[in-house]
């Protein structure tokens, strides 16, 4: 539900691919860090922060320093809409693999914060729990607020949007269709389209277009799958319409895709 590791040492760090179905908030305190996330390489630095989708793949390729993990559940921070806004409010979150490094403003308020999510659940005093998510909501508002400094546009996400999203990355494989979406969030299709322009400019089956994309990219990158068995793992039960999928949204074929990344 909520832990925080303090790790120095790349020994005790994931250096194979891991995928875990929690949110994950990488802080360096001292050195460098070295980290790849889906297919995208980070370096990162004392005061950096850095944001891990739930689904997304990651490994660390290097560290020379002292950083905190912590990971949490979307059940756990999340009790109402107002709460899924915080979680993705300006891309912190973000389930389109844009992942990005934040330099906070104020280091040593983003360290006393997770030093204090650290005592709390060592000693679990009374409420502690609710101490915690206390301070991660301020760890985010931290960050959204450093974001806003340096000139980032406000990017205020609807909770609806934010749970089709959700959905999406819960069900690959079944197949879902925008109209099966929308009778599961109890909405209208047309609504749908309506948060989805809102809020990425396209329609809501180019969302689901493009998150299975991005799904697609991890399994050839990090699974020992065949074209044919990528196609099965996100539901297409014609391999060659998969291909042709994927080639019209990337603009590159699965296999050659693959052999660019990983040979």
């Amino acid at each position: 539900m909520i832990t925080i590791s303090k790790i120095d040492n790349f020994e005790h760090c994931n250096q194979s691919p891991v995928r875990l179905l929690k949110y994950r908030l990488i802080y360096c305190f001292s050195g460098t860090v070295g980290l790849r996330i889906d297919e995208s390489d980070f370096t990162m630095r004392p005061g950096d922060v850095i944001t891990i989708t739930s689904g997304q793949i990651h490994y660390f390729t290097g560290l020379e320093g002292h950083i905190d993990i912590l990971d949490f559940t979307l059940e756990f921070i999340c009790k109402d809409d107002n709460d899924i806004e915080l979680i993705f409010h300006n891309g912190l979150f973000c389930h389109f693999g844009a992942n990005e490094l934040i330099t906070v403003r104020y280091p040593a308020l983003f360290e006393r914060l997770l030093g204090q999510i650290d005592k709390e659940l060592q000693g679990k005093p009374f409420q502690y729990l609710m101490a915690v998510r206390s301070d991660i909501e301020l760890l985010l508002i931290e960050i959204n607020r450093t974001k806003i400094d340096r000139g980032d546009p406000v990017w205020k996400p609807d909770a609806l949007f934010l749970k089709f999203l959700e959905r999406i990355r819960a069900s690959f494989t079944a197949h879902y269709t925008v109209a099966d979406y929308a009778g599961q969030l109890s909405t209208t299709e047309a609504r749908l389209n309506e948060v989805s322009k809102l809020h990425t400019s396209k329609t809501a089956q180019n969302v689901l277009f493009s998150l299975k994309v991005s799904e697609a990219k991890r399994i050839l990158l990090y699974q020992e799958l065949s074209i044919k068995e990528v196609a099965y793992a996100l539901g297409f039960s014609d391999p060659f319409y998969f291909s042709n999928f994927f080639k019209k949204h990337t603009g590159i074929s699965p296999k050659d895709y693959k052999k660019a990344h990983i040979g």
